[in-house]
């Protein structure tokens, strides 16, 4: 089972590779994230983590990236990162009243290319938290996610 330190971990790795070539690298204080994210998951058994390499949309002004953690216990935190930006939302599965994936094709007119992409989307209230998978890794910890709090909030 992963601890908040491998959460950590994850994110530290995902920030150095959220930089594209043409940015300045991300300015965190990894020493202070390390610290708040400990603070927020404290002592919880990690399930899961799913980490966008891009903001969905509505995230846009709040950082560079989110990470996506579900406890044992299925809460969930959905972690927004950014160069002095740090927040986090806790829900537990039990508070979803839907569960939507999306497998689709995202046509790029700029590039003239088509991106397959994976979208989980939970949502609770007005809330929505958006898993973004576009590679085969990314589909699948979004799936996984996707599964495990479908299972949680809707037994049979």
């Amino acid at each position: 089972m992963p601890t908040a330190k491998d959460v950590f971990d994850s994110i530290k790795t995902a920030a150095l590779a959220a930089t594209g070539m043409d940015e300045r690298a991300l300015q965190i204080d990894y020493e202070a994230l390390e610290k708040k994210v400990a603070a927020a998951l404290g002592d919880r058994k990690v399930a899961a983590v799913h980490i966008n390499r891009h903001l969905p949309e509505g995230y846009e002004d709040q950082g560079h990236f989110n990470v996506i953690v579900v406890t044992n216990g299925n809460v969930v935190f959905d972690m927004v990162i950014g160069d002095a930006y740090f927040r986090h939302d806790i829900f537990a599965a039990a508070d979803l009243n839907k569960i939507q994936t999306i497998d689709g094709i995202y046509k790029d007119t700029e590039k003239r290319e088509e991106i397959p992409f994976l979208s989980v989307r939970l949502q609770h209230g007005d809330e929505a938290h958006i898993l973004l998978g576009l590679n085969d890794t990314e589909r699948a910890t979004a799936l996984a996610i996707g599964a495990r709090l479908s299972l949680a909030r809707h037994p049979e």
